[in-house]
């Protein structure tokens, strides 16, 4: 089978799709015009060949795989550069370009994602203009390399009990810059183990003997000539991971290390020559950088999950397996009902949260412009808005990732499936930026506080408006429609959120604290911030669905709505009983709901390869033997085997240290 030709089940899959895919793509990518620069980008930087490995990159050592990755690194900055003029991380999220393209390059994690993915933005967000015009273009140019230093070794998610210490010397206008303890070594720190020279540092401030609270201040922590650390620093490589390897996640420790007065980053806040705090804007400001990458985290758990459909549809269209009747070929593993069940809510996510994301994104820049003004009403919505899309989105891809791989059989356990290295990538994410069961939490103080407006009669924020109607106790009739079915999960959240509060009064009534009583209801606050995220969840998708295809054709409408379908009748089916405890849902009910979910199965079928290949993803990014467009799945598996430096000789010197036995025969 020559390279180009396509495997004949996947060229009847696309010869059924009933819809027209690029029209698809359009939507996906949010415009025709946005397509065409998209397309036009990956064509320019692909071309060159800078992406591809001889060897593949599983087949290397450590070592090796980091020295490539930031070979590559500096290709693919050189590359991108060319072509998208305004290479500055936060004005470059509404273009999907730089986190594709980077999926070509690296297999695992290019080493400089955090220069641009937190480092960049931080100089932008958080420095005055003085400040900017002296770090960020030479950080755009990458004459420095950064990395963004706050987590600790002992202390992650409780950014407040981080024990890094910055105390001012005014005698000689400059930071201290001390670790104290063991755990209060920045641990986790992408690019900075080997790669980064600078770093944001977020460290406790002292002053005139008073602590600040954190702070960050841009570090230079390697000599720009030879790039060994400078005295007072000690900084390294934390050693293997699950993933992520090339990304050399570092750990960092101070001296009484002392930097500049005016390298704190002073936008929001600053240390006059004197040691006189002067606090400039609101603090909650600083938070906008670890808002940012939440948000970011949405789009990428959306897109990585909409890989690992692509390659596991592909797939389960090209491999067949068992008579589904005696006597009858082998089916495509495709038409079996319980793969269809792995997959199609695969795709129906991965959609449901990039229009989500996109939703949230335009959320974000407009409370954000809010808040520039002097405006944080809003900040408490965001907040609790970014830590529980962050929190859901990243462990539901996590989950549906690995079915992917598990739809895959044997098959998707080889690296070079890639379906491992995807998911040892978003598994990470569920953790950093913000541990899932914390973000939940800090989320359920803000429903609290809301349950708590809404009861004395004060109309609350837009995303939990259904609180406000706490005090007039209506009949709920059960609706099986999808408006009926969204109200329900509101309904639920209600009911959990409800049920929080009333626990934690009973505790205080017998003479618990507020901070004991949540404590000891934690459990429970938990599933009622996931409940009150399903929901916004399952709305949003629905009403963006709606809008963005309001001027499409007849048939993008249909199967749109089969994906909204799909996934709000998945997720009943799933919370049965949630909806059994908080609405009058019926068993009847239940089985009508199944009923339509099987249907919505088989009319989803005939599309399906059609729907991961809207997703536009091209070989190069996706980088799979199983998923390739072409369908050569097992010529492909066969040619990277023959790659593996085990086969690079037909007899390993193993055998003649170690196996060889003097023959008896």
């Amino acid at each position: 089978m020559s390279v180009n030709k396509i495997n004949e089940d996947l060229a009847k899959e696309r010869r059924k799709c009933n819809f027209d895919i690029q029209e698809l793509t359009y939507i996906i990518d949010g415009g025709k015009h946005k397509t065409e620069q998209r397309r036009l980008i990956e064509e320019n930087v692909l071309k060159t060949g800078a992406h591809k490995d001889l060897v593949p990159d599983e087949c290397l050592s450590l070592k090796e795989r980091y020295e490539n990755a930031v070979k590559k690194s500096l290709a693919y900055s050189d590359l991108v550069k060319n072509e998208i003029a305004a290479f500055t991380g936060i004005e470059s999220y509404g273009t999907p370009i730089l986190r594709r393209l980077a999926d070509a390059f690296f297999v695992d994690i290019s080493p400089m994602l955090l220069h641009f993915g937190m480092f960049v933005p931080t100089i932008i967000g958080q420095c005055t203009p003085e400040q900017q015009a002296k770090w960020l273009l030479p950080a755009i140019n990458l004459e420095i390399y950064g990395a963004y230093a706050q987590t600790e070794l002992g202390h992650g998610t409780f950014i407040r009990g981080l024990e890094t210490t910055a105390t001012y010397d005014p005698s000689t206008e400059e930071f201290i810059l001390h670790s104290p303890t063991l755990t209060a070594y920045k641990w986790w720190i992408g690019g900075l183990g080997k790669t980064a020279n600078h770093c944001i540092v977020v460290a406790q401030l002292y002053t005139q003997g008073k602590c600040y609270g954190v702070h960050t201040f841009i570090v230079q922590i390697r000599d720009l000539e030879t790039h060994e650390p400078l005295p007072g620093v000690k900084v390294g490589e934390i050693g293997p991971k699950l993933g992520s390897n090339t990304a050399d996640n570092g750990f960092l420790g101070f001296n009484n290390y002392r930097i500049p007065r005016d390298h704190m980053l002073m936008k929001n806040a600053q240390v006059l020559k004197d040691g006189t705090y002067k606090k400039l804007a609101n603090a909650k400001l600083t938070y906008g950088t670890m808002v940012f990458v939440r948000v970011t985290l949405v789009s990428d758990s959306a897109f990585n999950l909409a890989k690992a459909a692509t390659i596991a549809v592909r797939y389960s269209a090209v491999r067949r397996q068992s008579e589904a009747k005696p006597g009858a070929p082998e089916s495509q593993v495709l038409d079996y009902p319980t793969q269809q069940h792995k997959l199609f809510i695969c795709i129906s996510t991965a959609l449901a949260m990039q229009l989500t994301a996109n939703w949230l994104w335009v959320t974000f820049s407009k409370y954000l412009n809010e808040m520039r003004k002097g405006n944080v009403d809003n900040l408490p919505e965001l907040h609790a808005l970014s830590s529980c899309l962050k929190s859901v989105s990243t462990s539901d891809a996590s989950f549906l990732i690995e079915q992917c791989r598990f739809a895959c059989g044997g098959h998707g356990y080889m690296t070079s499936s890639r379906l491992p290295q995807i998911y040892g990538f978003v598994v990470a994410t569920r953790t950093y930026e913000g541990d899932y069961t914390v973000l939940l939490l800090q989320t359920a103080r803000f429903l609290v506080k809301a349950w708590e407006l809404a009861e004395s009669g004060v109309d609350v924020s837009p995303t939990v408006s259904y609180l406000n109607r706490v005090n007039k106790h209506k009949e709920l009739v059960w609706d099986n429609s999808m408006e009926g079915l969204i109200r329900s999960f509101e309904v639920v959240a209600e009911g959990k959120i409800s049920h929080c509060v009333k626990n934690i009064r009973e505790k205080m009534k017998t003479g618990m604290c507020y901070d004991e009583a949540w404590l000891l209801t934690t459990n429970q606050l938990v599933p009622a911030a996931e409940a009150h995220c399903r929901a916004v969840l399952l709305k949003v998708y629905h009403q963006e669905a709606k809008r963005l295809t309001a001027n499409s054709s007849v048939n993008i409408q249909k199967v749109i709505d089969q994906l909204v379908q799909l996934y709000i009748i998945f997720w009943s089916l799933e919370k049965t009983g949630d909806l059994l405890r908080y609405t009058p849902i019926s068993e009847k009910d239940i089985d009508e709901l199944q009923n339509r979910y099987d249907d919505l199965l088989a009319s989803i079928r005939p599309n399906a390869v059609g729907l991961v290949d809207a997703f536009d993803i091209r070989d190069e990014i996706l980088q799979s033997t199983l998923g390739a467009y072409d369908g050569r799945v097992y010529e492909r598996l066969m040619e990277e085997a023959l790659k593996t430096p085990l086969n690079a000789e037909s007899v390993n010197s193993s055998f003649h240290k170690y196996l060889k036995r003097e023959s008896k025969l």
